[in-house]
């Protein structure tokens, strides 16, 4: 975009991100964190968590205003090398807080939980779903986002029957969540020895971690818990205790197993965690399901559906089924270079 609609876009933007009613919310939080009962208080640790969060906003937002004011003088001097410099990097910051204003869902700025499962097809798809593992978590390396590898079912042969990650980055979920749903890959297989032409598909699911503070209320009535040895290496590695969790949630007959801590405890605080998340998954679905409807164009939430073809052979191609998006740089995106697939579903979710 042309110097003169950056500026203005720039202004508008500004004004709907609310800068001053932000920095009001941080004056009234910080005045009331130095109250001598603030941390008796329940709620004094999301209060310092929006502290923050608030506090990104806003640096990020006066840096944005300071480079449209710097471009706006560059300008009427004449500083052409000056013009070409300040707006290549306002027009990066007026893009990133322009896409922080699209994920205004319910949960989007919620930290995430991504799985990957492998579909039908033995080994094959096993093994496509640790590529899958290994495309995501070289994507949160190249985006400097803090995450943990809960962990992994290793296949027999080769690959993995599930692997999990936390993701602890403001608006991981709304970044990620479009990323849910059937990866789709086309190969010859390296596990035949004709080189045949083989598809494999991988589940991708996402959810949003919720605070201790969310309205999602689960009654102690409709759990049911399951407790078993978790599986270990063998020798002095095996798990002597019932440290494993399986827990059914009765009204909706979701459930959620938990092995990956050593204790029961901490396995006990992953299920309803993880619970809790799918739950509010269900919420948000719900919620954009009656949204379509109310605009003519319903169409069901599931995480399910195909989203992302993967053709390595004959020819090489990775393809996005929802936005038509696609590039033959397929060595690139299965190293993590997701942005483009990310952050395009993110403006055509909008529009």
């Amino acid at each position: 975009m042309d110097q003169d609609t950056l500026i203005e876009n720039c202004h508008k933007l500004l004004i709907d991100c609310q800068l001053i009613e932000k920095k009001e919310k941080v004056g009234e939080i910080e005045k009331e964190s130095e109250k001598e009962d603030f941390w008796q208080q329940e709620d004094s640790r999301a209060k310092m968590q929006t502290l923050s969060s608030l506090q990104k906003e806003i640096k990020a937002l006066e840096n944005l205003d300071k480079l449209s004011s710097d471009l706006q003088a560059a300008i009427e001097l004449n500083l052409t090398e000056d013009i070409i410099n300040i707006s290549k990097n306002l027009e990066k910051l007026y893009k990133e807080a322009e896409l922080k204003q699209y994920l205004n869902g319910r949960y989007d700025r919620s930290y995430a939980i991504l799985s990957i499962h492998p579909g039908q097809g033995g080994t094959e798809a096993m093994d496509w779903a640790e590529m899958i593992k290994r495309m995501y978590q070289r994507y949160f390396e190249r985006k400097n986002w803090k995450y943990r590898f809960v962990g992994e079912i290793r296949g027999e042969d080769a690959g993995i029957k599930e692997a999990v990650f936390e993701i602890e980055e403001e608006y991981a979920y709304g970044y990620l969540k479009g990323e849910q749903g059937t990866h789709r890959l086309v190969r010859q297989s390296p596990f035949n020895a004709d080189n045949l032409r083989q598809t494999s598909f991988a589940l991708v699911e996402v959810l949003p971690i919720l605070d201790q503070h969310n309205d999602i209320e689960i009654k102690d009535t409709d759990i049911e818990w399951n407790f078993t040895r978790a599986g270990g290496a063998g020798g002095q590695s095996v798990n002597k205790t019932s440290s494993a969790v399986e827990l059914k949630h009765i009204p909706t007959n979701i459930t959620v197993k938990c092995r990956e801590e050593r204790s029961q405890i901490q396995n006990r605080e992953r299920a309803m965690k993880m619970l809790k998340a799918r739950l509010a998954k269900i919420e948000e679905e719900r919620f954009e399901n009656e949204l379509q409807k109310a605009k003519g164009q319903h169409q069901n939430a599931s995480w399910g559906t195909q989203i992302r073809n993967y053709v390595l052979h004959p020819y090489q191609l990775v393809k996005d089924t929802r936005t038509q998006l696609e590039t033959n740089q397929t060595g690139e995106v299965l190293d993590g270079d997701l942005d483009q697939f990310v952050l395009n579903f993110i403006h055509y979710r909008k529009n």
